[in-house]
């Protein structure tokens, strides 16, 4: 797919509405988590075909954690489904595009069995430096922010001094690259505790299609909208 629009360096995407998706058509929340993943697969090779060299998908929140114990286990199923294809697939999308993989979040809150196979794509991938994706899972800002602080306090008690600047706070979070543009489905005008540092002079581009309806070509609109904003930086 050829693309004559500036691509963003880093795109950012909350994936939201696959419940609200699932409502509409009486079925559980996690056949919206379903659709939504089959959704997520495209929309990645939609971008690596495109040539965006980084993208940051926002997957599951620590708030999300609290959700009902049934939908947490479905969705717990389905990311394993998806994530043990990518790892034993050859020829997949990652290796096509060169993609290499990272889970960004409190891991620890995650099932061991899922844990593992995120090691193993981690493993598979960590060869491929052409495309970055960053999977955040049991991830929040806030969480982000302590881990950073806990790694600059850490340093600073070493060397024996206390001396913490923006670019230390920035070097120590888990996805160290500023975002460019953040797509947001489902129709909310708010972050939601994603990569707030990072997104500090992203463009956001809200669209109210439920993210499992979500198009091809509604990304190039996303694209083509960031292509109109002059970027300022807060100049």
């Amino acid at each position: 797919m050829k693309c004559n629009l500036t691509l963003p360096n880093h795109l950012g995407v909350i994936i939201d509405g696959n419940r609200r998706w699932a409502r509409l058509r009486n079925l559980q929340p996690w056949e919206g988590h379903r659709e939504g993943a089959k959704k997520l697969e495209e929309f990645l090779n939609w971008c690596f075909e495109l040539g965006i060299p980084q993208i940051s998908v926002y997957i599951l929140s620590t708030e999300n954690l609290n959700r009902p114990k049934k939908e947490l286990e479905e969705l717990f199923k389905l990311l394993y489904e998806y994530l043990d294809k990518w790892g034993k697939e050859e020829g997949s999308f990652l290796d096509k595009y060169e993609v290499k993989v990272r889970f960004i979040g409190d891991l620890e809150k995650l099932p061991p069995k899922l844990v593992k196979i995120m090691g193993r794509i981690m493993q598979k991938t960590a060869k491929y430096q052409k495309k970055i994706l960053n999977l955040m899972i049991a991830y929040g800002s806030k969480f982000e922010l302590t881990e950073a602080m806990k790694k600059i306090v850490e340093k600073a008690i070493k060397l024996g001094r206390i001396e913490i600047t923006e670019k230390d706070i920035e070097a120590n979070l888990l996805v160290p690259v500023p975002l460019d543009l953040v797509i947001r489905t489902g129709g909310y005008s708010r972050l939601s505790n994603f990569m707030l540092i990072q997104a500090a002079y992203a463009e956001i581009y809200i669209t109210k299609t439920l993210w499992p309806d979500f198009s091809k070509g509604e990304l190039i609109k996303a694209i083509k909208w960031y292509n109109s904003i002059q970027r300022n930086f807060g100049r």
